[in-house]
This record gives C-alpha cells, sequence and structure tokens, in this order.
C-alpha cells in the first residue's frame, strides 16, 4: 500500500496517544510597551483536536506566530515531539512536520489549485537547473508522483472539480479547504489552524469539519484550532484551551469550558461580574 502524502504513521503504529507533540513553555514577547504573551505555558496532546479560544487579544494568534517561528519570544520555549524548535525559521519548523494556515488564505492566485498543491513539498528535483537538465527522467517521475499525491488529496477533500481552476477564482471557503489541503501535502504531524470557520457558508464549513475529524482519526493528524465560533469549537474539539491576556487559564472538555466561571469572566469581563453579584 502506497504511503499518502498525510500519513504520518512511524513504525507501524498510528500516532493516537496522548502523549504531548507540542510543549509551550513560558513565552513572553513583547510589542513596544505590549505584553502579547506573558508566561503562556500549554501542551497539545499528540492525536487530539485542541481547541484554542480567548478573547480578541488573548494572544491566540501572537501564539501560533511564535511557534511557527514568525516571531522570535523574549523568552520560553518550544517543543516539538521533544525537539526544541524555540526561533527556528519557518521552513526548517514546516520540515520537521509542523504546518499552519492563516486567517486570510495565502493561496497563489494565478496558479491553480492542482500546481498550488504541487508546489508545497520541498527540495524537489525540478528546482536545481543542473538536475532539471541531466536527469529529466528523474524530475519527470518526481512530478507524476507530486500529481499524484495532489490528486488524491484533492479528491479527499472533494476538490476535484476544481483542480485546473485559478485558485485566486476560489470562494472563500473553498479557499479554506485548499489551505488545509496545501498542509496536507507536507506530511504533517501537527496542523495549526487560525480561524477555519471565519467567512465560511454552512454547508462547505460543514465539509472541513468533517475533514478535520476525518484526518485526525484516520491518519493520526493532530489539529490545534484558534476559532471563534463557539459551535464549532463544542463540535469539534476536545480538549479546549483558554487563553487571556497573554496567558493560559484553563482548559477541559467543551462542556466544562462552557460553564467555567473564569472563562465566563474573560469573556465578558465586568459584565459577568455585576449578574454574579
Amino acid at each position: 500500500m502506497a504511503t499518502m502524502p498525510w500519513d504520518t504513521t512511524v513504525n507501524g503504529n498510528r500516532a493516537g496517544s496522548t502523549n504531548p507533540l507540542l510543549g509551550v513553555n513560558n513565552l513572553v514577547l513583547d510589542f513596544g510597551g505590549l505584553r502579547a504573551l506573558d508566561g503562556a505555558s500549554l501542551n497539545v496532546g499528540r492525536g487530539t483536536i485542541t481547541g484554542l479560544i480567548g478573547p480578541n487579544g488573548a494572544g491566540k494568534t501572537t501564539l501560533f506566530n511564535v511557534i511557527t517561528g514568525y516571531l522570535e519570544p523574549r523568552a520560553g520555549r518550544v517543543f516539538l515531539d521533544g525537539e526544541d524548535i524555540t526561533a527556528l525559521p519557518p521552513h526548517r519548523i514546516f520540515e520537521r512536520g509542523l504546518c499552519r494556515t492563516f486567517q486570510i488564505p495565502r493561496e497563489h492566485g494565478s496558479m491553480s489549485v492542482l500546481e498550488n498543491l504541487m508546489l508545497v513539498p520541498r527540495q524537489q528535483a525540478g528546482e536545481s537547473f543542473f538536475a532539471s537538465l541531466l536527469r529529466p527522467g528523474r524530475v519527470r517521475a518526481q512530478e507524476q508522483a507530486l500529481r499524484a499525491d495532489a490528486e488524491r488529496v484533492l479528491e479527499m477533500l472533494e476538490l476535484s472539480h476544481l483542480a485546473h481552476e485559478y485558485a485566486r477564482n476560489l470562494s472563500g471557503g473553498q479557499k479554506k479547504l485548499l489551505e488545509l489541503a496545501r498542509t496536507l501535502m507536507a506530511n504533517p504531524k501537527l496542523v495549526l489552524l487560525d480561524e477555519p470557520g471565519a467567512g465560511v457558508n454552512p454547508t462547505l464549513m460543514d465539509r472541513l469539519r468533517e475533514n478535520i475529524e476525518r484526518l485526525n482519526a484516520e491518519h493520526g493528524i493532530t489539529f490545534l484550532i484558534i476559532e471563534h465560533d463557539m459551535d464549532l469549537v463544542m463540535r469539534l474539539c476536545n480538549p479546549v484551551i483558554v487563553m487571556s491576556e497573554g496567558r493560559y487559564l484553563m482548559e477541559g472538555p467543551p462542556e466544562a469550558v462552557r460553564t467555567d466561571a473564569r472563562v465566563l469572566e474573560a469573556y465578558l469581563g465586568g459584565q459577568h461580574a455585576a449578574t454574579e453579584s
């Protein structure tokens, strides 16, 4: 059986234990006089779909940017599968199996959907002038394999009918599915999704949720998801981690998080306190 581009099988075993895959320890980051991360710490269990919620300004996207190497923290460490990846450049973190999407999709609009996927894998033979000149057969064989992988990913996410469409012509929801498809071409251990539900119609949102659940259950991919749509979080994520003011606040199953007084206080502040008095 061929190994699929998103297959995280290691030594015959599926990822799926509760062992932490991602560890974030005491991250601190300042923007001028504003402390965006104030000792943020959390763990993401291997094989989970973990939600990350919190009010606006809690530091969630900043945390993603530090984890993925786009920002360097003032203090603290980030570990992926036991390896310290703190402040590695994004492409080195990507090579280690940690991929992310963005709130606003970053597709290559002038390329087709299929080409967007084929572009993802690094160190392709065709990137070398001399390989293209001296070993064209190897280049063609690799390109054919990448195309086959990309077509399987598109089929899985029900995007095959858009394979040759320019990516710029996709709807917002289709672009979110394309973002997910691109991460799968990197054979990820962990995927960080930044507000996958934003601007997505209910039908495509259901497809996206179903695909995340399938990729987690069948291929062992771990997800950490920032999302403001609480209905989606409650249906998809377990556990749910809550951040507030740049720090870890609490975590637990979605039912417990929804009713936790600390979470209500973080979201509603003095309004909640007044209703409780």
